[in-house]
């Protein structure tokens, strides 16, 4: 019989090793790592050891990362605590810009609002001047940006090197139209990467606009 006949057999007999038990102490394996001979029942324990092993640090990266998520949620619980406490509109970009800075740790963030506002906002800086490529860019976002600055109008806002950066797409709804921009961004070229996940920054995004919407005078066009 060869090998192929052999495992075959095996297969069709499972009954096999029940009805010769003394194999298990006799038969002879490779050790997986030493080189050495081994038991089968042996063999099977390390297999066993290895997958348990593997498992256990499966269920250490999942509690990682729901730790992590868990701080994430504090963290936007209390920074939309503080959008809700703003009973002034004119002071919510502060409130959105400087939150986030705040109590996400974000080195820059930026704010632009092209929509009508009222007169009097003309010269805040969330009102600062947003070609039309911006805006056609920012439309069709329908999600948050997340990765370099491939040299973005947007990091322009900011005083100093963007080497990362989030764009997110200010809406109100499902409008198809963006009324403004958030822009998060750092110097480090790693704080914000394609692979990273858009979900926290999607309700970021989301939470922003609810609040931003109460400087517009009109809706953008649904």
């Amino acid at each position: 019989m060869d090998a192929n006949e052999v495992a075959q057999y095996l297969k069709d007999n499972t009954d096999f090793f029940e009805r010769h038990a003394e194999l298990f102490s006799t038969m002879k394996v490779p050790h997986p790592h030493e080189g050495k001979a081994v038991s089968l029942a042996e063999r099977q324990v390390l297999a066993l050891r290895e997958r348990v092993r593997g498992m256990e640090l499966r269920v250490s990266e999942l509690v990682r990362a729901a730790s992590e998520n868990e701080h994430i949620s504090d963290r936007l619980l209390l920074w939309s605590r503080g959008l809700l406490k703003e009973s002034d509109p004119q002071a919510l970009p502060a409130a959105v810009a400087g939150g986030l800075g705040e109590i996400f740790s974000v080195p820059d963030v930026a704010l632009r609002i092209w929509a009508e506002t009222a007169p009097g906002d003309a010269e805040a800086p969330w009102r600062g001047e947003v070609s039309a490529d911006a805006r056609t860019f920012a439309n069709g976002l329908m999600s948050p940006y997340c990765g370099p600055n491939s040299g973005f109008e947007a990091a322009a806002w900011l005083d100093r090197e963007v080497r990362s950066l989030a764009l997110i797409p200010l809406r109100v709804g499902i409008a198809p139209e963006a009324f403004g921009l958030l822009v998060l961004a750092s110097p480090d070229a790693e704080r914000f990467t394609p692979s990273m996940g858009t979900t926290f920054l999607t309700r970021i995004g989301e939470l922003a606009s609810a609040s931003l919407s109460r400087l517009l005078t009109e809706a953008p066009r649904a």
